[in-house]
């Protein structure tokens, strides 16, 4: 893949936190003042208590971040300034020297984290069994989460992260490259295919966050596509209450997250578990290492206050899209089977009302948070798309 001389002021970046953070965290969690709760209804009004409590118990005594933080900065880190706010991302160069560029973006409540799992796949397929292309992966972390500063003022929706996304590519040296993203990061990718799509080879998608214009002139909704609908609003009704505050109130509640640990695990972790193929299993699908070290980024970076932000901005500032808006770059569209809403996937026909679908795959597991759930899975699919292109 060819690439132009880096322009892109760069600095290499070591994940360090101090040790007083540490401390303070330890103590906040020893201090906790729990509520009560109903006997019987575990999960059925939030975060259940004791398996939150279990799970405060291991990060105060047993969860080791500096151990989590080596095996972080076993990649290369870096940061750099974009639209004059600082922003993370990790860099992985495929081995053999020909990897295709490709941009991979997480959404809320994740972190880059969530990606890292699909690096050494990716990069070096064939030591994977995967016979594919090799990949040069970059990773960066959303504005406002974890090590990515966020601009200090509204408007900062997915669209304008899209922009951003394309001067970080291009001031890595890369001329043309691929977009992959789920959650919000499936609405960034959709944003640099859509506003510039020149350098676009292909997007890859792990769900759809962009809805499809279905106003006047569109064709009727397919019964599959009524099926879809009808499901999606009969999660919103049980489901979205985090959304509503988040796009309205986003300050509110964020006192208490980001002064709390008790109250940012039950609010993060509660959403791992009913957006995951985790069959309410939380402990026996991911470990608690993982999730911690999920939790321990937002806390110790302060971030999970701006991160909120992300659904203020793009219900209030975000693009709705009309009946000329569509994306010519070839997608593909992975569709994991619990991702939300489950046995309620769209169908291909939803998809195919905004996107130039090339390759749709069912897949017989996973959820939201596919490539932490599924990597091979879905690097696999990843690999299957781009060899086309």
């Amino acid at each position: 893949m060819s690439q132009t001389s880096q322009s892109l002021p760069i600095e290499p970046f070591s994940i360090r936190i101090e040790e007083a953070v540490l401390s303070d965290l330890r103590a906040r969690i020893r201090n906790t003042r729990w509520p009560d709760q109903i006997p019987g209804v575990a999960w059925e009004q939030g975060t259940d208590l004791d398996y939150l409590r279990q799970m405060l118990a291991y990060w105060a005594n047993e969860f080791d971040w500096r151990a989590q933080e080596r095996k972080l900065n076993a990649f290369d880190h870096f940061r750099a300034e974009l639209d004059g706010v600082l922003i993370h991302f990790v860099h992985t160069r495929a081995p053999n020297g020909r990897g295709i560029p490709l941009i991979l973006t997480h959404g809320w409540p994740s972190t880059f984290v969530e990606l890292l799992p699909l690096v050494p796949i990716l990069t070096d397929p064939e030591a994977h069994g995967i016979d594919g292309p090799a990949f040069d992966v970059v990773i960066p972390s959303l504005p406002g989460y974890g090590f990515s500063e966020r601009p200090a003022r509204t408007e900062v929706t997915t669209r304008y992260t899209a922009g951003l996304w394309h001067s970080l590519m291009r001031g890595l040296g890369y001329e043309r490259y691929g977009a992959q993203g789920g959650d919000f990061g499936a609405g960034v990718a959709t944003f640099m295919a859509l506003d510039d799509p020149e350098p676009m080879i292909g997007i890859h998608l792990s769900n759809l966050e962009i809805p499809p214009y279905t106003g006047t002139g569109s064709r009727p909704l397919s019964e599959a596509e009524r099926a879809y609908v009808l499901k999606t609003e009969q999660w919103d009704e049980v489901e979205r209450g985090y959304s509503a505050i988040q796009s309205t109130k986003p300050q509110t509640v964020g006192y208490g997250l980001n002064d709390s640990p008790a109250g940012l695990a039950a609010w993060i972790l509660e959403k791992w578990r009913s957006w995951t193929d985790s069959r309410g299993d939380l402990d026996g699908h991911f470990s608690r290492d993982f999730l911690l070290t999920t939790v321990t980024l937002f806390w110790a970076t302060e971030t999970i206050t701006p991160s909120m932000r992300d659904y203020f901005d793009n219900r209030w500032f975000g693009v709705k899209l009309g009946p000329t808006d569509f994306v010519n770059v070839p997608t593909a569209i992975a569709v994991f089977a619990n991702n939300f809403v489950p046995e309620g996937a769209p169908p291909r026909e939803w998809a195919e009302r905004l996107y130039n679908v090339r390759q749709w795959t069912r897949m017989p597991s996973g959820g939201h948070f596919a490539a932490a759930e599924e990597p091979e899975r879905l690097a696999r699919d990843i690999a299957t798309f781009f060899a086309e292109r």
